[in-house]
């Protein structure tokens, strides 16, 4: 067995490197980290607007269709059909289907984007998919 030998590191380059750790890590968070989309003051025209969306499970990748009715920018209604091609996929999707209507009836379409919903969270991602053809779509 080969003898090592340690030499002990000062305490001040400790702090010194632990400080320039936590500086490293605020830089990156004001990078902009967030998931949020930033606020806009678009204007979308009233009306009803299907798009579809898709999502890859570790599995396939799933679609989903997503019809929004919109007056004033807010979403008055929102359905959403899916076309799992498993059978947790549509156990997902229909826990999301069921759980969506709460999430953004009612809610600005700028701000309904979601990331779990009923405790489905990959479904989501086909549904803001969706969600962002629409809002290209209704755009005015």
């Amino acid at each position: 067995m080969t003898a090592m030998t340690v030499t002990p590191v000062p305490r001040s380059a400790r702090t010194a490197a632990a400080a320039a750790s936590v500086l490293g890590i605020a830089a990156l968070a004001a990078c902009g980290g967030t998931s949020a989309p930033p606020a806009t003051d678009r204007s979308y025209a009233d009306g009803t607007y299907t798009a579809e969306g898709t999502y890859a499970t570790p599995e396939t990748v799933e679609t989903v269709s997503v019809t929004v009715t919109l007056a004033d920018d807010v979403i008055t209604a929102v359905e959403v059909v899916g076309d799992p091609k498993r059978r947790e996929s549509e156990e997902h999707q229909a826990l999301f289907i069921g759980g969506i209507a709460d999430a953004v009836v009612g809610r600005d379409i700028d701000e309904a984007r979601v990331s779990r919903v009923a405790g489905s969270s990959l479904t989501s991602g086909g549904f803001n998919e969706a969600l962002e053809l629409i809002k290209a779509d209704a755009a005015e």
